[in-house]
Parts: C-alpha cells; sequence; structure tokens
C-alpha cells in the first residue's frame, strides 16, 4: 500500500467537507478575524482581506479596509500608490455579480496612467492567486472579500463551498455593525464633528478653527473618541466611525 498520496487526499477531503459557521455565535470582529484564518488555513490561502469597495479614486486604501491580514507595510505602499480604487480587481468586481478570480494582474491599475507609483504585489510572489467576491450589505453597501495564495484556483463544488462561506462569514461582520449602533449614543456631537472633519484630512488647527475651540479640545475630543470606539489611534477611530456609519 503506498502512502506517499495519504497527506494530500487527506486535504483535498477536508477542503471538500463544509466549513461550518455557527453565525449566531459570532459577536465581534476579533471572532470573525479568528473564523478568517481557519478559513484561509483549511483551502490553502495564506492573505484575506475585507474592503467597502471603492466609490471614488480618492478614497484611501486602508480608510476602507474593515477586515485583514495583509502587511502593514503592503497597506501603506498601496496607500502611497492609489492603485486599488483603480485596479483591474475593482473594476471587474464592478461588471459582474460572479467570483473574480486570477494573478497578480489584478491589483495593477486598469487603465494606463493610473495611480501615482508601483506598488510591490502581495506579498512579493509572482505566483500570488487571488479569489475575491462582491457582498452587499442589507443596505445594499458594497464589499470586497477576497483570499490571496500561492494555490489553484477553485472550481466546482469547492468554488460553490467557498462562496457560501464567504457569505455566512460577512454576515457575520454585518451583526458586528449593527452591535456598534450603539456607538452613536455613546459619542457627543463635537466628538463626531471632530472625526468627521479628520476624515475629510483636516488637522487638529484646522479643525479648532472651524469649530471655534481650541486645538488642546480637539485633541482632547480625539482621545475620548478613540477610547469610546475602543481604537488604537486616531485613524482608527475614525475607520470604525465610517464603519459604524457615524461620521
Amino acid at each position: 500500500m503506498n502512502d506517499s498520496n495519504e497527506p494530500a487526499s487527506r486535504r483535498e477531503a477536508e477542503t471538500n467537507m463544509p466549513f461550518e459557521v455557527d453565525t449566531a455565535s459570532v459577536r465581534t470582529e476579533y471572532e470573525l478575524l479568528h473564523l478568517m484564518r481557519r478559513l484561509i488555513s483549511r483551502y490553502g490561502y495564506a492573505h484575506f482581506l475585507i474592503a467597502r469597495l471603492p466609490l471614488a479614486d480618492e478614497q484611501r486604501f486602508s480608510e476602507r479596509l474593515v477586515l485583514s491580514n495583509w502587511p502593514a507595510e503592503l497597506v501603506r505602499q498601496y496607500d502611497a500608490g492609489e492603485t486599488f480604487q483603480t485596479s483591474v480587481l475593482v473594476e471587474r468586481l464592478r461588471q459582474t455579480k460572479l467570483p473574480v478570480t486570477g494573478g497578480p494582474e489584478l491589483m495593477e491599475a486598469a487603465r494606463k496612467g493610473a495611480g501615482k507609483a508601483s506598488v510591490r504585489r502581495l506579498p512579493p510572489h509572482s505566483d500570488m492567486a487571488h479569489f475575491a467576491v462582491l457582498l452587499h450589505t442589507t443596505y445594499g453597501e458594497p464589499f470586497v472579500v477576497m483570499l490571496s495564495g500561492t494555490r489553484g484556483e477553485p472550481a466546482g463544488a469547492e468554488l460553490a463551498t467557498l462562496y457560501l462561506t464567504l457569505v455566512q462569514l460577512f454576515e457575520c461582520l454585518e451583526r458586528t455593525f449593527d452591535a456598534g449602533g450603539g456607538a452613536r449614543e455613546k459619542l457627543s456631537s463635537r466628538e463626531i464633528e471632530c472625526l468627521r472633519w479628520a476624515a475629510a484630512g483636516k488637522s487638529s488647527d484646522e479643525i479648532a478653527i472651524i469649530l471655534g475651540i481650541s486645538a488642546y479640545t480637539v485633541s482632547s475630543y480625539f482621545k475620548s473618541a478613540t477610547r469610546k470606539l475602543d481604537a488604537v489611534n486616531r485613524m482608527q477611530a475614525i475607520a470604525r466611525a465610517i464603519r459604524m456609519k457615524l461620521i
């Protein structure tokens, strides 16, 4: 009896088994993050991301990200290059309801001259492949869910199972949005104003002039808003406030 193919056969069998998601038990982003890591491990991927579909060229990649295990340096490169919002991936997702698959070319600018700088592909393997779907919240907001790795393109029953699993996980994510709705009551109107102006690119000094308060007071509002949103810094607080539709 030849056991050389047994590990591969076992992996194939596990991949074809349903990935069980107890949607009712997932309440936090941390729990969802754990499930996403289990998912990519099961299906042989290395990276995942969930991000709002860019609505305009000027929107930064980091501000669209909701959940991912991408390296921070790579996220900064996409911000600097401004290529994600003009990428082949985003353009193709806007044109179909079916999963989009492909190699590194998906993350390149769809139009000549789009973007400001070249970006190292994710993460620096020339054979990295992507599997992406476009999903919508109950209110119609579009999101990109993407898995990346060096494995082959999913097909048949595996593709269907993977797609259904991503829909279930996305439903869990939307529930965490609803759970965070109470933050609107916790944040003061001034805290929300400061976050809104910061999201528009204004500095603390500029916000102070706009609101007619001191820069020190603006800083205090940011600190309290960051704490209430359970964020680690101002940028994360802004991202969470956007995600919760507070600003």
